[in-house]
């Protein structure tokens, strides 16, 4: 069956490893006043350390900007209070530059189980034929790279605060420790095509969009070797 997925969403959870009580609990962290990078529900963040851009030590930046990244987990709003008005400020992504009133940092939730599973959309099928896409499960991958910095805005949408990152088939490896381990096709008939080639025209009579697969954190940043897997 064609899929009806045509546009990215990033990171969306989706039970646990050991099919645990899935909670979809959040930590408050910090983000640093006037960060130049924005931030998107659904994307993976890390704590800035001589493994990220390590310009802002000890607070959480974009973990997007590598696919081997390790994260603490996934970016799901801030709070903050506004400059301009002085008033307590709830926001669904972070605008990069974002300065609090009284040279305060921003909050930031931050959805850390390391077991936690996700939903995402492939960027592109994932194999050929069923045996083919099959045989990709267990890999490790790597999110739609987003750099660091000014030119980032293009990760998400400013209208509902969504990213619209996809998970990078073309990044599939058994060597290297990608961000995140891919371990199935997730269930929904709508989109578990795994094997079409998406097209990019929804008009089209033979139109099929992308599918959507379940993953978990493979780099980890609560594990000394960074390494959920490992």
């Amino acid at each position: 069956m064609a899929n009806r997925n045509t546009q990215g969403f990033g990171l969306i959870p989706a039970g646990t490893l050991g099919a645990t009580p899935s909670t979809g609990g959040q930590n408050k962290y910090k983000i640093d006043s006037g960060y130049t990078t924005s931030l998107y529900l659904g994307q993976p963040v890390q704590y800035d350390t001589a493994g990220g851009a390590n310009d802002n030590p000890g607070y959480v930046i974009s973990g997007q900007d590598a696919i081997t990244r390790p994260t603490i987990g996934v970016f799901n709003g801030i709070f903050y209070t506004a400059s301009g008005t002085l008033k307590p400020t709830w926001a669904s992504h972070f605008v990069r530059g974002t300065a609090p009133a009284n040279s305060e940092d921003v909050d930031c939730f931050v959805i850390d189980n390391p077991w936690q599973q996700y939903n995402v959309q492939l960027d592109t099928r994932l194999g050929a034929s069923a045996a083919l896409a099959q045989a990709e499960m267990g890999k490790t991958m790597g999110m739609t790279v987003s750099a660091l910095g000014a030119g980032s805005d293009a990760s998400g949408s400013t209208t509902s605060g969504q990213s619209n990152s996809q998970l990078t088939v073309g990044t599939a490896s058994n060597a290297v420790a990608n961000q995140w381990r891919l371990l199935r096709v997730a269930e929904d008939p709508e989109n578990e095509d795994l094997i079409t080639t998406p097209q990019t025209n929804p008009a089209l009579a033979n139109f099929s969009g992308y599918a959507t697969v379940v993953v978990v954190a493979a780099r980890s940043q609560w594990f000394g070797t960074g390494s959920v897997s490992a």
